[in-house]
C-alpha cells in the first residue's frame, strides 16, 4: 500500500513538472510571469493604503462623537439660557 502511495505521489510530481515546463515554454509565458509579480508588489502597496485608511477612520469616528457631544451640550445651553428669567427694562 506504501508503495502505492510513493508511486502516485511520483507519478504526480513528474506531471507537474512536465506541465510546469510547458508552461514556462509557452509563448508569452514571461510576460505571465512578470504581470504575477508586479500584482504582488500592487497588493503590497494596497494594504499599505487601506492600513492607512482604517487608521484615518478610527481618527474619524472619535471627531464625530466629540463634534456630536458638543454639539449637544451647546444646544442644552441655548435651551437652558432662553428658558431662564428675561430682563425687562
Amino acid at each position: 500500500m506504501a508503495d502505492r502511495k510513493q508511486d502516485l505521489l511520483g507519478r504526480l510530481t513528474d506531471l507537474s513538472e512536465e506541465a510546469i515546463q510547458r508552461l514556462a515554454e509557452a509563448p508569452g509565458a514571461d510576460r505571465v510571469v512578470q504581470a504575477l509579480k508586479g500584482l504582488g508588489e500592487r497588493v503590497d502597496e494596497l494594504q499599505r493604503r487601506t492600513k492607512g485608511f482604517e487608521e484615518l477612520q478610527t481618527r474619524l469616528t472619535a471627531l464625530e462623537k466629540k463634534v456630536e457631544s458638543l454639539s449637544k451640550s451647546a444646544s442644552s445651553a441655548r435651551r437652558a439660557t432662553k428658558s431662564g428669567p428675561s430682563k425687562k427694562a
